[in-house]
């Protein structure tokens, strides 16, 4: 069975073996914080659940992370206002999960996988979960290879191999996203995947445009969580 056969295969068997028979629904019974109590049957640890306020309201998306007695405890993945003692609870994914494609190439998404620079998303595409198994550390390949950042001063003092975790840290305004964006244009890699946590929203439209430029863009998927969204909402994807 070759890959070409296998990846069309897991196409059409993985929505299937992630998807939800049946529609369960239930109701909220009790928040505390950002923590919400519902009654939702078929629910598991790592469902993901629709709480809906009002017919002309968008729902909240929330994830199942625990229980408490015969109630499922949520954290909800969006913003909570709204959500009340008769907010209805749909169970819609065993698992969170999202669709990749080479079509999110040049895409810029929010935390929760949402397209923010007004495309549609992509209809093609394989459905991953975002919560894998580790593997097997026997198994990885070890690091043997260096990798071409694109940058004379770090390929020549901190030589990065292919594989290997850098961290940056440096204090406000000594150019950090510079740096990033000139890796992320000039790296010798097919793609770029740039979670932006946490950043003031002014900035984003910088690093897009000034930073990471046309040329890094279009081989990169930037997923985008400002500072002035919720924690769980930033997290949702991440």
């Amino acid at each position: 069975m070759d890959a070409s056969y296998k990846l069309s295969e897991r196409k059409y068997l993985d929505p299937v073996s992630r998807s939800v028979l049946y529609g369960f629904t239930g109701k909220v019974s009790k928040s505390t914080g950002l923590i919400f109590e519902a009654t939702l049957p078929g629910a598991a640890v790592g469902s993901i659940c629709r709480l809906e306020i009002a017919p002309n309201i968008k729902p909240v998306l929330a994830e199942v992370i625990g229980f408490k007695g015969n109630s499922v405890l949520l954290m909800p993945l969006e913003e909570v206002h709204g959500i009340n003692s008769q907010s209805r609870v749909t169970l819609i994914s065993k698992q969170a999960s999202m669709r990749i494609s080479e079509e999110l190439l040049g895409r810029v998404l929010d935390g929760a996988g949402n397209p923010m620079d007004r495309k549609p998303m992509p209809t093609d595409g394989v459905e991953m979960p975002l919560y894998s198994p580790p593997v097997n550390p026997l198994e990885r390949e070890p690091i043997k290879d260096s990798l071409d950042l694109g940058v004379r001063a770090l390929n020549g003092l901190i030589t990065c191999g292919s594989g290997q975790r850098m961290g940056i840290m440096a204090g406000s305004g000594v150019g950090k996203s510079v740096l990033l964006g000139m890796i992320a244009r000039y790296t010798k890699a097919d793609v770029n995947v740039i979670a932006l946590v946490g950043e003031r929203g002014r900035e984003v439209r910088e690093f897009l445009e000034r930073d990471l430029g046309p040329e890094g863009l279009a081989r990169s998927v930037v997923i985008v969580a400002t500072s002035d969204r919720s924690p769980p909402s930033a997290a949702a994807k991440h």
